[in-house]
């Protein structure tokens, strides 16, 4: 196959081919080289890259390592030891870290060379744009969000710049790039993948994930980088393989669907898509039901979790240095200095009932089902979403309230792609499996993915509005 062809592979595939030695990482390297410095101009999804970085990793690369030496993006949420890592922030944009941190340093151990940073917003917060790396855009119309806060990867993968990018996830930031973009992203429940320094070694609000173009590239990626790791407390060794668990995909019997979960707004154009696909499921055999759990209390109580869990982290760095931080991120760690001993006791009482009422539910369904994002990509100019369906957005994350109800369940949800609006772009489901369940949850997406049938179309070239 010529060069300039390797970027239409799966991940699954250029791995075979590592481990055969038809390829060597080197020439992934080049390939997905080329790529980017052809089509992410267009996009800015990669914009710090470390090639030698990866060229010099490429000559230890062990063939019977779980990737082999495979190319991968990592969020710039994430740090590469020895490469500039910015976190979208003004403050940080010479900042070089000595070391990789637990994310990365565990695919590294697996076989993976990251050869590019994936844009982030500043902090993670809302759609991918910053001071420092400008903002990216859509692959499916260059005029739309790709999304955030982990945007960066699920424009590169969808543009097929690379095979396998990191994502993490605190309200929705895995899930809605990838329903933006048409791919694939798993946030797995807390501890699964170990986590980087940066975070609060005691928060499980905040996880990190594997994106990709499909569901078994995403189980070849969380073996990857799944397990124990030191600088993470909660994480902990799997007993099994995820990519041997999709050896037989499994069709779930019993799930329930709903457009908005009954506690958020949702544009017509998005919910129409996804009941297409609840009903897909429907004709297959499935039993759809529309008996999904109360989230009621959810929202607010996330808001109030995550703004303690931003005080915590921010606090000292916003007296530091209050000048150069956005101001919607100010005020998201200030509203944590202003918590409420009540309202911290309320949001912990939601969270503990909503994991009861979802451990009960999964004792008659398989999955649960509703979309990854209210709207389809906005405008790239647009900071954020400020009404859907008719309602205003009272805050600045309150678009993506459908992922971040889902956050506080602390199960398993993975973002397929499910079909496409009249203008083109991709529309996500979430899945959602039980607590402790991703093999399982694997295993059902790997059999509604096939049914879809929608993974196939990536990677695309970017399509540039107006040509």
């Amino acid at each position: 196959m010529p060069n300039e062809e390797y970027w239409r592979w799966t991940a699954s595939e250029a791995v075979a081919s590592l481990k055969k030695g038809d390829i060597k990482p080197v020439e992934l390297i080049e390939a997905a080289r080329s790529r980017i410095e052809a089509i992410d101009p267009i996009v800015n999804a990669l914009p710090i890259r470390c090639f030698e970085r990866a060229t010099e990793q490429a000559g230890t690369a062990d063939p019977n390592s779980l990737l082999a030496g495979l190319p991968i993006a990592v969020k710039d949420y994430n740090d590469i030891g020895g490469v500039r890592t910015t976190y979208g922030s003004p403050i940080y944009a010479d900042y070089v870290p000595k070391t990789s941190d637990a994310t990365v340093s565990r695919l590294e151990e697996n076989g993976a060379i990251p050869i590019a940073k994936s844009n982030v917003p500043e902090w993670a917060g809302g759609h991918t744009f910053n001071p420092v790396n400008g903002l990216t855009r859509n692959p499916w119309h260059t005029e739309r969000s790709a999304g955030g806060s982990s945007g960066g990867s699920g424009a590169a993968l969808a543009s097929g710049q690379i095979w396998l990018a990191t994502g993490n996830d605190l309200g929705g930031s895995l899930r809605t790039p990838a329903g933006f973009n048409g791919v694939v992203g798993l946030r797995p429940g807390p501890g699964v993948v170990p986590r980087g320094q940066r975070l609060q070694a005691f928060d499980t609000l905040w996880v990190e994930g594997p994106m990709a173009r499909n569901v078994a590239d995403i189980a070849l990626m969380l073996d990857a980088g799944c397990g124990h790791h030191p600088h993470d407390p909660f994480s902990f060794d799997q007993s099994g393989s995820f990519v041997a668990a999709l050896e037989k995909a499994d069709k779930p019997r019993r799930v329930a669907f709903s457009p908005d979960l009954n506690i958020v707004p949702m544009a017509r154009e998005v919910a129409d898509v996804a009941e297409k696909a609840a009903k897909s499921l429907s004709d297959a055999g499935i039993d759809v039901t529309d008996e999904i759990p109360d989230f009621s209390g959810a929202l607010d109580g996330f808001q109030t979790l995550r703004a303690v869990l931003l005080g915590t982290m921010m606090g000292e760095l916003l007296e530091e240095e209050r000048a150069r931080i956005a101001l919607d991120i100010v005020g998201n760690v200030e509203r944590g200095f202003d918590v409420k001993p009540e309202e911290l006791f309320e949001a912990e009482r939601v969270r503990w009932t909503l994991f009861q009422r979802m451990t009960k539910f999964f004792e008659t369904h398989d999955l649960l089902i509703c979309p990854s994002a209210s709207i389809p990509a906005f405008p790239v100019e647009q900071r954020y979403v400020t009404e859907i369906g008719g309602k205003l957005c009272e805050t600045y994350i309150d678009w993506f309230a459908i992922t971040f109800a889902l956050t506080m369940t602390s199960c398993p949800v993975i973002s397929l792609p499910c079909g496409f609006n009249a203008d083109g772009l991709p529309i996500g489901l979430q899945l959602v499996g039980k607590p402790r369940g991703e093999a399982d949850l694997l295993r059902a997406a790997k059999w509604i993915e096939d049914l879809f049938g929608i993974s196939d179309r990536l990677p695309i070239d970017p399509k540039i509005h107006g040509e």
